[in-house]
């Protein structure tokens, strides 16, 4: 009985440190939760929501144009949280703001979800290869590219945004 007792807690204990194990390891590589810390993305994303990041797509394809992305910081900034961010440029694009408006490549761009026009001019700039621009949908009360005066490279990144998971009235995909 008593070994009966003892192989039980062994199984216990072996399945919690391997469920620990397996846990650690799909957060560090895989996929992760984030709290959403500033108002940068409304009304995208709301203040305190909580997102589910993929971590992996990176290593295998290009982010793209209107994905939502958690990122570090470009170092020039000294900033200690990652950011939340829309992908709005891409290595070549041309970057420039005018008249409330978004302009790629000379394009005016449709964004739906923009909490409201623009309030300022930038640019024209073009995005440094391996480089990304990056701006909130909250464009009058966010601190992105259109502000820093540094490149976001692609090793800052570190996953796609895909899902918000709480609150549950807000559930959904990005």
């Amino acid at each position: 009985m008593n070994n009966q007792v003892n192989d039980s807690i062994k199984e216990i204990m072996s399945i919690i440190v391997i469920a620990f194990i397996l846990s650690m390891a799909l957060r560090t590589w895989v996929i992760e939760g984030r709290i959403v810390p500033t108002g940068s993305m409304l009304p995208t994303i709301q203040l305190q929501d909580r997102l589910m990041v993929n971590k992996l797509i990176y290593h295998f394809r290009d982010p793209r144009r209107g994905e939502v992305v958690v990122f570090r910081p470009p170092d020039a900034l000294h900033a200690k949280d990652d950011y939340v961010k829309r992908v709005v440029g891409l290595p070549g694009d041309k970057i420039e703001i005018r008249n409330g408006q978004l302009y790629i490549d000379d394009q005016t761009q449709d964004e739906p979800y923009i909490a409201e026009s623009m309030e300022y001019n930038f640019g024209p700039v073009v995005v440094p290869k391996n480089s990304y621009f990056m701006m909130g949908d909250n464009r009058n009360h966010s601190f992105d590219s259109h502000q820093w005066g540094v490149w976001l490279t692609r090793d800052h990144l570190i996953g796609k945004a895909f899902v918000i998971y709480w609150p549950i009235s807000q559930i959904g995909l990005l």
